[in-house]
């Protein structure tokens, strides 16, 4: 959530939310990517400054100069407030880009880019945290440099909050990839999972294992019980390689989902970003709607959901990394945690499809989201489709076909259709 949030008292569950999206810079010809977020901050801001603060939608840098994010400048009320915003300022910088023959792409990663050499850095203001991340870690890698993710914010106020949806989180993270894969094609080629930036971003800090763990939060559902398990563990482990104790905060965590104490919030980090906002902000909804079922105990209580270990987590979110919608999930016990009792085994694809009818039915979700969760419930999530597209011809051309019909999406605010 923004940094704003700061400056409010505790928001309560779900009371309001943050965004954040990320998008890649690509040629308008090829679509290679180009490192230019410096200069559409610079276009914007008047200098290589990482962040162009205003109201609504804020943009900043990231790691690599070939993505830029837009996110929500305070707390909103809910995704469909900011829908218009977002695209309006993908519009924006598209325009910016216009002028150095680029334009914006959406996705998890980009589908050809070699990051060990087209890789560059942000080398302006305020990047010793990168330096420090590049030296520990060699940031050239695709968990690193070619990587777009969307970030779900969600408030709590105080530990009881904290533990209710931290137990919510916990429980719905295996089955987000099913929703929101959409990275199949890396290194020009069909990977074995179709979510092959989470299968990236499992190992990518492997030189301290602490800081991802089982990227499945441990089940912890206090501050001080945060603080002693997973957050000192991370602050002593990375100590003897950053000695200056330049990396140092809870944004050092890199579980799938992390606390930010810091501003009352949880931070949901595993939903690669889709083809346009609409349905980003569409999946973030129905995953809204469902954690709300979860922390009012409707099929579960409090302790069946707190009780869930985490190895069992890990289990399920690792077969949907591979197989996303595909993934055949048969623990009834965690079924029954969505009020699935009997109906196993289910792919992670039909569990979406009950729950997103159960919440269309409920009035979960705002109006403006039903068509495009409908499209996604009946053609697949975004990897999937993707595939489908290219009929098992991952060549160049018909990369670059994909390519362009995504950025258009993007440009067009509209969902990639197979029977567009």
């Amino acid at each position: 959530m923004s940094e704003p949030l700061r400056e409010h008292p505790p928001f309560h569950l779900f009371e309001v939310v943050g965004l954040e999206l990320e998008y890649m810079i690509v040629d308008r010809a090829d679509l290679d990517v180009r490192p230019l977020s410096d200069q559409v901050l610079r276009a914007v801001t008047g200098d290589f400054l990482p962040d162009y603060e205003k109201p609504g939608i804020s943009w900043s840098n990231e790691l690599a100069l070939h993505v830029i994010e837009l996110k929500t400048s305070e707390p909103a009320p809910a995704p469909a407030a900011v829908l218009p915003l977002f695209q309006a300022d993908v519009g924006r910088i598209n325009q910016i880009l216009g002028q150095f023959e680029a334009r914006l792409m959406p996705g998890g990663a980009h589908p050809w880019m070699d990051p060990f050499r087209e890789t560059k850095l942000w080398p302006h203001a305020y990047n010793a945290i990168y330096e420090s991340y590049h030296r520990i870690f060699d940031c050239r890698g695709h968990g690193w440099s070619n990587l777009q993710s969307c970030h779900l914010n969600l408030p709590f106020a105080g530990d009881e909050e904290f533990g209710r949806l931290h137990a919510a989180i916990r429980v719905l993270l295996p089955l987000i990839p099913a929703l929101a894969a959409s990275t199949p094609i890396v290194d020009g080629q069909r990977q074995a999972s179709l979510d092959h930036r989470l299968e990236v971003y499992k190992t990518n800090s492997a030189r301290v294992p602490s800081l991802t763990g089982a990227v499945i939060p441990e089940p912890v559902f206090s501050q001080d019980e945060y603080q002693r398990q997973i957050l000192q563990p991370i602050y002593d482990d990375i100590r003897p390689l950053d000695p200056a104790g330049v990396l140092h905060g809870e944004w050092l965590n890199a579980r799938g989902a992390i606390a930010r104490f810091d501003r009352s919030a949880i931070e949901i980090r595993i939903i690669d970003v889709q083809e346009c906002p609409l349905a980003d902000l569409a999946v973030a909804e129905l995953l809204i709607a469902v954690l709300k079922e979860l922390t009012e105990e409707r099929h579960a209580d409090l302790a069946s959901q707190q009780g869930q270990e985490t190895e069992a987590l890990a289990a399920i979110f690792n077969q949907v990394v591979r197989e996303a919608d595909r993934a055949l999930i048969s623990d009834s016990g965690y079924l029954a945690l969505f009020g699935l009792t009997g109906e196993g085994p289910l792919t992670a694809g039909e569990i979406w499809q009950r729950l997103y009818k159960r919440q269309g039915e409920q009035g979960g979700i705002a109006p403006e989201f039903l068509a495009p969760l409908q499209l996604i419930m009946e053609q697949g999530c975004l990897a999937r489709r993707m595939l489908n597209f290219l009929a098992n011809d991952s060549s160049r051309p018909n990369l670059t076909r994909l390519g362009r019909r995504l950025c258009d999406c993007l440009a067009q605010g509209v969902l990639f259709d197979l029977r567009a």
